[in-house]
């Protein structure tokens, strides 16, 4: 008998470990950005392939992990190019710590950036809190380099949904008095509350 109500109880259990993984398999993938979402250009936006692990780039790289990461580059004809980078996260402990990495790197990115080139000048700028979901933060990093009289804007975002982090990174050539911050704030917006 009691052989029988314990074969039972471990049935029920196993049944009710499989359906819960079959749950959690059967949640959805957090959806990206699409060309059209991205702020206004001059020329239409081409949005790449989805891909493995976190986009390239100076002021966020190597802070999301590889493994539970995947990204999208945007590019236009001109000069302006974009990138996606979404982030599930163990846990919503972890996805908090690392909204505040990646904040703090892209705080730091000038810094950085003018460590490895002597004599860049520039501006970081942080614009503010985006009430969506767990909430978005947006930077600006505007940069000119007086030995070759180039200038070059990147706008960042960094939002989270529960467990899962975005990030969204917008560059192109010339300053912030010409980068599109209010489509690029409306972009954000987008991204973090199309992830699920």
């Amino acid at each position: 008998m009691n052989m029988l109500r314990t074969a039972a109880v471990t049935a029920a259990a196993i049944g009710m470990t499989i359906a819960s993984m079959s749950a959690a398999s059967a949640a959805p993938a957090p959806a990206f950005l699409t060309a059209k979402q991205l702020p206004a250009s001059l020329t239409p936006w081409t949005a790449g392939a989805i891909k493995s692990g976190a986009a390239a780039d100076f002021c966020t790289k190597k802070i999301a992990p590889k493994a539970s990461s995947k990204h999208r580059l945007f590019q236009t004809e001109l000069d302006t190019s974009a990138h996606q980078t979404i982030t599930v996260a163990a846990t919503e402990a972890k996805a908090k710590t690392l909204v505040t990495q990646l904040r703090n790197s892209i705080n730091g990115c000038l810094k950085r950036l003018q460590q490895e080139y002597p004599g860049l000048k520039g501006t970081s700028k942080y614009h503010g809190k985006i009430n969506v979901e767990e909430g978005a933060h947006v930077y600006s990093v505007d940069t000119a380099d007086p030995r070759v009289g180039s200038t070059d804007i990147a706008l960042y975002s960094v939002g989270r949904d529960g467990r899962t982090v975005t990030v969204v990174g917008w560059s192109q050539l010339g300053d912030l008095s010409g980068a599109p911050l209010a489509g690029f704030k409306k972009t954000t917006q987008t991204a973090v509350a199309k992830l699920y």
